[in-house]
């Protein structure tokens, strides 16, 4: 019988749709028996068993798929795959598919939510309040910042026009290829990264992690912004250097970081011990229409593959 080992979780649990796909289609499957992000090692002591993996952000290195010795696909539940080793699955004809847009709506959702958070201390003054400190905060208004978008791609131009909407009148866009018209959008215009960091009063993430992004922002970076700016990353963790960041927290120098991804995952780094860092559970994508969506889709590459299919969305090669 046909087997998949869907390691991303929960899976399934607020619409068993994906999960009914499986079972109609005669493929028997294993949620991750964890209940937790997979290890490395334990990742490669189950995969040998199956055709196929359902996959989160978990380490799917040479070491895991040199045992996967079955193995025909792994469908990501996401838009990322700097978690897979690219290169080893090509020379072992593993194919690889995932979900362009179905992270986007949530992730500008949350990325949005972040810095009306930070720019009114709301999360600092929760905390205060449930350790008895009755502390009120001046903080500012979205509509009268600078914005800096670093990675004005699909989620990144998303969070521009929500911003441009509500009324934020100086939007700044950086990004590699400035291919997106900006005639229609008299509150926004590109820059670069220079400018983004030194001028604007908030500044959002949206980068895959790359060599050329990994520690794009160290403490060289993050001493340049204002000291009051405030970031948000909701992309990968790793673009950001934590400890650098921690390091300039430590100095009081900006006023408030929200983070929802990080290098290593569960985080259970300094930053925690930092108020005004804002942290979450890598829960950018995690509503219950992108979810859903996103575990269909993953399960529809699936069966596409078992009944010899072309795929939809294999990902992009060089």
């Amino acid at each position: 019988m046909t087997k998949a080992l869907i390691t991303t979780i929960p899976f399934g649990v607020y619409d068993p749709a994906s999960l009914n796909l499986l079972h109609e289609n005669s493929i028997d499957y294993t949620i991750n028996p964890f209940n937790m992000k997979i290890k490395e090692s334990q990742l490669r002591e189950m995969i040998h068993d199956y055709d196929y993996l359902i996959a989160g952000t978990e380490p799917i290195t040479e070491s895991v798929l040199e045992n996967a010795d079955k193995l025909l696909l792994i469908a990501r539940v996401g838009v990322g795959y700097n978690n897979i080793d690219l290169d080893y699955a090509d020379s072992k004809n593993i194919k690889i598919t995932y979900i362009p847009d179905g992270p986007d709506a949530a992730v500008a959702d949350l990325t949005i939510g972040l810095i009306y958070s930070l720019l009114r201390a709301t999360h600092v003054s929760n905390l205060k309040l449930h350790r008895g400190e009755w502390q009120r905060h001046i903080g500012r208004r979205i509509q009268e910042c600078r914005v800096g978008i670093i990675g004005a791609g699909k989620i990144g131009f998303r969070v521009a026009m929500e911003l441009e909407k509500i009324g934020t009148k100086s939007i700044l866009l950086c990004d590699l290829e400035q291919s997106t018209s900006l005639t229609n959008h008299p509150s926004m215009r590109w820059a670069d990264i220079n400018e983004v960091i030194t001028s604007c009063d908030v500044i959002s993430f949206h980068l895959p992690l790359t060599s050329k992004t990994e520690n794009l922002i160290s403490e060289k970076e993050l001493l340049m912004m204002k000291e009051d700016a405030v970031i948000v990353n909701t992309s990968r963790g790793g673009i950001i250097n934590e400890d650098d960041l921690y390091k300039v927290l430590e100095s009081d120098h900006l006023f408030g970081v929200a983070l929802d991804v990080f290098k290593e995952e569960p985080y259970y780094g300094k930053l925690i011990d930092i108020d005004r860092c804002l942290l979450t559970a890598h829960t950018a994508s995690m509503t219950i229409d992108c979810r859903t969506y996103m575990e269909i889709e993953a399960v529809k590459e699936v069966i596409r593959h078992s009944n010899g299919d072309s795929l939809k969305c294999k990902i992009p090669t060089s």
